[in-house]
């Protein structure tokens, strides 16, 4: 990992993180034949004030579940949109440093540079892991955008300050799309192109819909597909 900073920070500092680390992140690049797809969420208890940040490892292009792991823990600071990696990133961070495979790219339920200083969750995690990464979020940061057409497989661009940042992407039939951006070192084409080869029938891609399950309590489903690939 590259170590970039410290999580410790006030929301000013946080801001001014961001508008820095922004000019590193790179949204140009394809992911040519990956081995290993990771996707990552997390679950926070707003009553007892802990999260459960799951990675999952599919095979791609089988998408054959490889490898789980599960960390537990307080999050970061509270909920302030636009500051969700400081939240959750660390405690996603602590899930990766246990992986015994490294992915090829990582699939992050968050935004990557839809974001209003292009530094979402995905593209703060694909800085820290130097690993490409794409945001895969249920809904718009920022940004205008059009609805796409039914058909999945469909999608309109989103733009900001007459900035292509993302795009909305139909994943299933006649059901609400997903909201992709580059997180880091991939293009928003190849962007689209790799979630809709991870999608099987579900609106969610199958690492980010496999980590959402894990992170939210329903390990024994995802540990089940495993012993079943073992």
């Amino acid at each position: 990992m590259n170590r970039l900073h410290s999580w410790q920070l006030t929301i000013r500092e946080a801001i001014a993180l961001q508008t820095k680390l922004a000019q590193q992140v790179s949204c140009a690049g394809d992911v040519v034949n990956p081995r290993f797809i990771a996707g990552a969420d997390i679950s926070v208890n707003r009553f007892q004030n802990t999260a459960t940040a799951a990675i999952v490892v599919m095979d791609f292009p089988t998408l054959e579940l490889v490898e789980v792991k599960v960390v537990r823990g307080k999050p970061g600071m509270p909920y302030i949109p636009g500051l969700l990696s400081f939240r959750e990133a660390p405690l996603l961070l602590g899930a990766f440093s246990q992986l015994e495979i490294t992915p090829d790219l990582i699939l992050i339920d968050g935004q990557g540079i839809a974001h209003p200083r292009r530094l979402g969750i995905a593209s703060h995690l694909g800085l820290w892991l130097d690993v490409p990464a794409i945001g895969c979020a249920k809904s718009r940061l920022c940004g205008d955008c059009a609805e796409p057409p039914a058909a999945a497989g469909s999608y309109t661009e989103i733009t900001d300050d007459n900035e292509v940042i993302g795009a909305v992407l139909r994943t299933r039939t006649v059901v609400k799309p997903m909201y992709i951006s580059p997180g880091h070192k991939i293009s928003l084409e190849s962007a689209i192109q790799i979630v809709l080869q991870c999608c099987r029938g579900y609106r969610l891609p199958e690492p980010t819909r496999l980590a959402h399950m894990a992170a939210g309590g329903n390990l024994r489903a995802a540990q089940h597909v495993l012993a079943e690939v073992k």
